[in-house]
């Protein structure tokens, strides 16, 4: 994208025939907001974003304005990790409708990627991988493992308006970008209510912009992933300030929490700290799963994002390898094969399963490339239907 240029904004529009004060506002209003993000693309107005993506200003407006029909696509994948014996666990991805997809890539790589996330976030920016996020553990001798319950889910559309506000965007265009990037949620007692729309700038006076529910972010498209690191950056750099308290090594990955410690330790500070992060978490709107919080002591296993850190340097897991091997066997034994393979598993779809397989291989490349070798071979000579 071409960078805005305020002289080459003025002539342009003197041009096409603009008032000298609605230039003069435009551009104060792009000044505004390069005060805060220099490189950042001024949006005016809701029908300027439809200028910007090529997408339709009625559209855009029917989802600022939370008309149906539903705008998200709903669908399951299998997770990595097993449930309690063993059971498949499901991941529910909500995929935009293509003309929102389109608006929210824009705004993806155009807006969110000038973002800055704290250092302690490992996951979805450029240059992340499992293999360094899990490597800052390795060698721990204590380690705390708390996970985010509904992660996604649990970023409002208010805390995505306050992202693009911290941007430097205008009361009124922060809360459409954030109408754009959020779905609206299901009603529930911590949803219902949330009328905060009414005290947004011009939004109060748009009384087709109420809602009864506050939207979140859906799992699936393309802009939830930045938006919660950087909804998250006081939380990690809250967090950050009480690992450094307790000589603490933290790291997040999406959901995924883990301090550790080189030195010495005990139990009781252990617990303590559980404490002031659940506090935290739920100071900034999320809740714990209390299921999945581990204290894990000098000689337990380690892991952290599926990878053992118990040496210098992270690897597989004995379990994630013979779960691909299982995969590879079954997927190619001619009395199997993928079709029955994919409906023992539970699978919607074959092409849902190969890109699981697949997603799986990739993981192991990043840790393991000969390992990954042998799967990608086996994996390439499966007949697919």
């Amino acid at each position: 994208m071409t960078p805005w240029r305020s002289q080459a904004f003025r002539a342009e529009a003197i041009a096409g025939g603009g008032s000298a004060g609605v230039i003069t506002n435009a551009v104060a209003t792009a000044a505004a907001l390069h005060k805060h993000t220099p490189d950042a693309p001024p949006v005016f107005t809701l029908g300027h974003l439809a200028h910007l993506t090529d997408v339709h200003y009625r559209f855009l407006r029917q989802v600022v304005e939370r008309q149906d029909p539903e705008r998200y696509r709903r669908f399951r994948i299998l997770k990595r990790t097993s449930g309690a014996g063993g059971a498949p666990r499901y991941r529910i991805i909500c995929v935009p409708d293509p003309r929102l997809m389109r608006v929210q890539r824009w705004i993806n790589a155009n807006v969110l990627a000038l973002g800055h996330v704290h250092k302690a976030s490992t996951a979805f920016k450029a240059g992340d991988n499992i293999v360094a996020a899990a490597g800052v553990h390795c060698d721990a001798k204590w380690m705390i493992k708390i996970d985010i319950l509904n992660f996604f889910e649990s970023v409002s559309e208010q805390s995505v308006y306050h992202v693009f506000r911290g941007l430097g965007y205008q009361p009124l265009i922060s809360f459409e970008l954030a109408r754009l990037c959020t779905r609206r949620g299901e009603s529930s007692n911590a949803r219902r209510g949330k009328r905060w729309a009414h005290s947004v700038g011009h939004a109060k006076r748009i009384t087709n912009y109420h809602s009864s529910v506050l939207g979140h972010l859906p799992q699936g498209a393309p802009t939830s992933p930045m938006l919660a690191n950087l909804a998250m950056k006081g939380f990690d750099e809250a967090v950050s300030r009480l690992a450094d308290t307790y000589d603490l090594s933290y790291t997040r990955y999406a959901d995924d929490l883990t301090l550790s410690s080189l030195g010495l330790f005990d139990r009781s500070r252990a617990q303590t700290i559980v404490s002031e992060v659940y506090d935290q978490l739920r100071c900034w709107g999320f809740r714990p799963n209390l299921a999945k919080t581990l204290i894990v002591p000098p000689g337990a296993r380690k892991v952290v994002l599926g990878l053992l850190v118990d040496r210098q340097v992270p690897r597989l897991t004995k379990a994630f390898r013979a779960r691909m091997r299982r995969h590879l066997y079954f997927l190619s034994h001619p009395q199997h094969g993928p079709v029955k393979h994919a409906a023992a598993l539970g699978f919607a779809s074959v092409y849902g399963l190969r890109n699981h397989v697949s997603g799986l291989i990739a993981y192991a490349q990043q840790v393991d490339a000969n390992f990954a070798a042998d799967a990608w071979g086996k994996f390439d000579a499966i007949v697919w239907p």
